[in-house]
């Protein structure tokens, strides 16, 4: 029997795994970076072990490490979660080199599957060996890993040798693998995919389908379970075709066999040996505990005859500290509060699968920092109800009401996914749904008017200074703050309330300092008000407060590059020097952050004149890279 198990790997699949370990009265032991010295799966682990060092490369992806920590822990299992070293077939014979238990499949299975060439040469679907003008657009693909790192979309051919080289090099930050293959590219299709279970002794679970298809940047953000819509024959042959794949490698574990449905067709994409994000919504309609039976099987018992029967609809939808307006940007700082309305992160329903339940997965808690060197995800939020429809109504209606205070999140685009029209129509999914509707999801939220006059008033009595105001107003003239876009004046009444002169139509009823009641054509509604330096949060709503006076020293000349985030400079393109011509669209250098890179543009054609980039160089948002003198700029000198 294991008594204890250590967990390669960090954030909430780390909590995940030790919860589900508590409740069987098992040990844990957690590895952690520098990065993560104070994180939440430290703190909720028996005991800890610290990986010097803070990129992946240096810690989380050290298998002789990881399985020093094991021993010198006392464990006596090695649990891989998903990423880092969960599909490393050399890492799973280490631990068992060392007398461990492995928590996952058989290294040849991982060999045969965990490499997306040899698994579709296995199965008879053979990548692009040499690709031409009639195979476009393609699609560039780590060979190893997942979650969407390591490719990329090609539709000109002329990009191709530069995407090779860009998704080489993210495979190899985030998995230790620079191998990368080309396949071809299908436009819109459904991600659908099947969990299977396997034991020692030939029994396979194929436990339902997901679907996966709200995805950006290849990275799955809602995932549900069951696929809705399917027709019963397709569900089938995804069922056999996946069972068929687990049995051809002797596969033993949990695993996950993804497809790309079109036309209803379904082409198989990979086979990821490990448990997968999205798996809560499997145990959700299956009333399972993924993560017991992993033990289980690793412990050498046998499934039942068959998985239990499915129930209900489940939907999950990852919670990003990014901004999808600004090209997903990732962002980091301190997460000063993370609470959902039905109750904390960490919440859970494993083995429930009936009834209405929200469930909470996270590697944050209220006070943690978002750093730049892993993942951006703070939680994963899923709702269990009877139906598809129940649940998406639910799921939105949880997350609008959630406290997340702190960085810039995907929260507002996920509630307006989740009751889009083109969602609520299982018809209408596919991979392309935000491509198509990113700008109107993306939107502000309607009321930030409303919003900034309950941050000024809430401001206003507790005096300009509780939230950190630098500068207060002589109570007896009109006063204004500004937040963000609008500006909010006002003046003090008699019996301490105060009248709202801008924006029109818009009474104070009652007013404290953390909290606002407004009438607006007749309806009344509460606002809570919290500051956190130049932030506030108003309900839902994300304000930055607007000095006064600009500082002038803050000003950049035209044409300069800023830093959208916190980040490494990995590289700048061949060739760049100051004095040189770049054109409109050119691609200058790339930031690596939260283990994506994001590529760096020149906003016009003209004369670099300016270049402080420096591969492995760390620089801070806003930090300047580089300046481009605009062709009218060198026409106007």
């Amino acid at each position: 029997m294991i008594q204890s198990v250590l967990v390669a790997n960090r954030g909430e699949i780390a909590c995940r795994v030790f919860r589900t370990c508590r409740e069987l009265g098992i040990g844990t032991v957690a590895v952690y970076s520098d990065a993560d010295a104070s994180a939440l799966h430290v703190r909720e682990a028996d005991a800890a072990v610290r990986l010097p060092g803070s990129a992946p490369a240096e810690t989380y992806l050290r298998g002789d490490l990881v399985v020093k920590a094991a021993l010198a822990a006392g464990a006596d299992a090695v649990h891989p979660g998903y990423g880092f070293l969960s599909e490393n077939a050399d890492f799973a014979r280490a631990v068992t080199d060392a007398g461990l238990v492995w928590i996952g499949p058989p290294p040849a299975a991982i060999e045969a599957m965990a490499s997306k060439t040899r698994a579709k040469e296995l199965l008879g679907v053979a990548p692009l060996a040499e690709v031409t003008e009639a195979d476009l657009p393609v699609l560039v693909k780590a060979a190893a890993g997942g979650g969407g790192r390591g490719m990329r979309i090609v539709r000109e051919l002329a990009e191709l040798e530069a995407e090779l080289a860009a998704a080489s090099a993210e495979a190899a930050s985030a998995f230790g693998d620079g191998e990368v293959f080309v396949e071809p590219y299908v436009e819109n299709g459904r991600h659908v995919e099947v969990q299977v279970l396997a034991d020692g002794h030939g029994a396979v679970w194929a436990l339902g389908t997901r679907d996966c298809s709200l995805q950006r940047r290849h990275q799955k953000v809602v995932e549900e379970a069951p696929a809705p819509g399917l027709e019963p024959g397709l569900v089938e042959e995804l069922r056999e075709r996946s069972v068929a794949a687990a049995r051809a490698v002797g596969y033993v574990g949990a695993g996950t066999v993804e497809f790309l449905v079109a036309d209803g067709r379904a082409h198989f994409l990979e086979m990821n040996t490990r448990l997968q994000v999205e798996h809560p919504v499997t145990e959700a309609v299956f009333g399972v505990d993924l993560v017991a039976l992993q033990l289980a099987v690793a412990e050498g018992a046998a499934l039942p005859d068959g998985p239990p029967r499915a129930a209900g609809h489940a939907i999950e939808a990852r919670l990003y500290a990014e901004d999808p307006s600004r090209g997903w940007a990732p962002q980091t700082g301190v997460l000063h509060t993370l609470e959902f309305p039905d109750g904390p992160a960490g919440t859970g329903f494993p083995g429930v699968a009936t009834g209405s339940r929200l469930r909470v997965d996270s590697g944050y808690a209220s006070g943690d920092a978002v750093g730049v060197h892993y993942d951006p995800m703070l939680a994963k939020v899923v709702v269990h109800a009877p139906t598809r429809a129940e649940a998406a109504r639910r799921l939105a209606h949880v997350l609008s009401r959630a406290r997340i205070h702190g960085p810039v999140t995907n929260r507002d685009l996920l509630v307006a996914s989740l009751r889009h029209p083109a969602f609520l129509d299982a018809d209408r999914l596919d991979t392309g749904f935000y491509e198509r509707h990113l700008d109107e999801l993306a939107a502000p939220l309607p009321g930030e008017a409303q919003a900034a006059v309950a941050a000024a008033l809430a401001e206003a009595a507790a005096g300009g200074g509780r939230f950190g105001g630098a500068w207060r107003n002589v109570a007896s003239q009109d006063q204004s703050r500004t937040y963000g876009d609008h500006e909010v004046r006002y003046r003090p009444t008699r019996g301490g309330g105060y009248e709202v002169l801008a924006p029109e139509g818009v009474r104070a009823v009652t007013v404290a300092p953390g909290r606002v009641r407004l009438e607006v054509d007749g309806v009344v509604r509460d606002f809570e008000v919290s500051r956190y330096g130049d932030t506030v949060h108003v309900g839902p709503h994300r304000l930055t407060v607007r000095p006064r006076f600009p500082d002038p020293t803050a000003q950049r000349e035209p044409g300069s590059l800023l830093a959208p985030m916190p980040g490494t400079v990995v590289r700048v393109a061949e060739g760049l020097a100051v004095g040189g011509t770049v054109t409109a669209g050119q691609p200058l250098l790339w930031l690596e952050a939260m283990k994506m890179e994001h590529r760096i543009i020149a906003p016009a054609s003209g004369t670099l004149t300016a270049l402080h980039a420096v591969p492995g160089r760390q620089v801070e948002v806003g930090a300047l890279l580089a300046v481009v003198q605009h062709e009218a700029q060198e026409e106007e000198q």
